[in-house]
């Protein structure tokens, strides 16, 4: 979740909110969840982690875990480390041109971007485990300058970009940003790609159940994090964001940023944790033990990341918080700062 205020944590004003409205809403919203046995394995951010990662790291996690994780993945590109090689240089060369022209790829070459994404971004991936799992060792690679702006369709493009006003959120004295400002990658490429990822999932989560749009109410952010123990990158989508006021069906409060959202609370709101992780770099040799990953989290409350992952306090909205996850080192907005046709630009705060 984001904040509408950066000096105050939307952890504590949204279970504020929950508490206040825990009187008056049904159990549906309430209703406490079953206590695990005490010889019930419980999963953890590690444990996500191993199960996406190499086999042999997959094979350490508690079976019964494994198991019952894997169950509640939703792969919008294939997962199969075994039979994907483990080689970067044997990518499709097609693949690597045009990353923004989506109607000249196939789904095969869309699928290797996944697996194995352009140079600049294995370049930051070995970068984030050599580091040590320093989010620093990122953020270095953004653009530090503030450039003279230039142009693009009419809008302002800029090393160091002022947010504007989103889809009327300004009048609504909304601040979908850490910061007032963006800032972009110094490799293009890199800032191409974190653009093609909120495209691929607005394009494939169809066919798992999830139907997102790029509007700021729904999907417009994540946040790149470096996972605990490993330091592997990776970026947690959150789709589904700022749900519509419904005094039946959601009667939270979620603050400026929610006014005139016309978003429906339903079972979708299980699949709004989007993950993408990159290929996992060998930590101390060049070869790399596994492909990249982009998977929908299922939160359904039957569940084991529901269960284990998901926040007691945040239980109705399904947010895994990526604190939890990992050290975030930048969140990456994807806004739209037209109306007709919609012009989207890429802000990392």
């Amino acid at each position: 979740m984001i904040m509408n205020n950066p000096f105050l944590s939307f952890r504590f004003s949204l279970f504020l909110s929950l508490s206040l409205t825990a009187s008056s809403s049904s159990a549906l919203f309430f209703s406490k969840r079953s206590p695990s046995s005490p010889s019930t394995p419980t999963a953890t951010p590690s444990d996500l982690f191993a199960v996406l990662a190499s086999k042999p790291q997959s094979l350490a996690v508690n079976p019964i875990v494994a198991q019952d994780l894997k169950s509640c993945f939703k792969f919008l590109v294939p997962f199969s480390p075994n039979s994907v090689k483990l080689d970067p240089t044997l990518r499709s060369p097609r693949r690597l041109l045009g990353l923004t022209k989506s109607a000249s790829r196939s789904q095969r070459e869309e699928d290797e971007l996944i697996w194995w994404p352009p140079e600049p971004v294995l370049e930051l991936a070995r970068l984030a485990i050599d580091s040590g799992g320093d989010p620093a060792a990122i953020q270095r690679a953004l653009d530090p300058t503030i450039i003279p702006c230039v142009l693009d369709s009419g809008y302002k493009i800029c090393g160091t970009i002022i947010v504007p006003d989103i889809e009327g959120s300004k009048e609504c004295r909304c601040e979908l940003t850490r910061t007032p400002y963006g800032r972009h990658f110094v490799s293009e490429e890199l800032n191409q790609y974190i653009k093609f990822l909120f495209d691929l999932i607005v394009a494939r989560g169809p066919s798992v159940g999830l139907n997102v749009t790029l509007n700021r109410f729904d999907l417009f952010h994540g946040h790149l994090f470096l996972a605990v123990d490993s330091g592997r990158l990776g970026i947690l989508f959150h789709a589904k964001e700022y749900p519509e006021y419904d005094e039946e069906v959601f009667p939270y409060n979620m603050g400026f940023c929610q006014t005139g959202s016309k978003l429906k609370y339903d079972d979708s709101m299980n699949l709004r944790n989007i993950l993408w992780l990159a290929p996992l770099p060998h930590n101390s040799t060049k070869s790399w033990e596994a492909p990249g990953v982009l998977v929908v989290l299922d939160a359904r409350p039957d569940g084991i990341i529901y269960r284990d992952l998901i926040p007691d306090y945040v239980s109705i909205a399904r947010t895994i918080y990526e604190d939890d996850l990992g050290v975030v080192a930048v969140d990456v907005n994807y806004l739209n700062l037209g109306s007709e046709p919609p012009h989207y630009q890429l802000f990392i705060c």
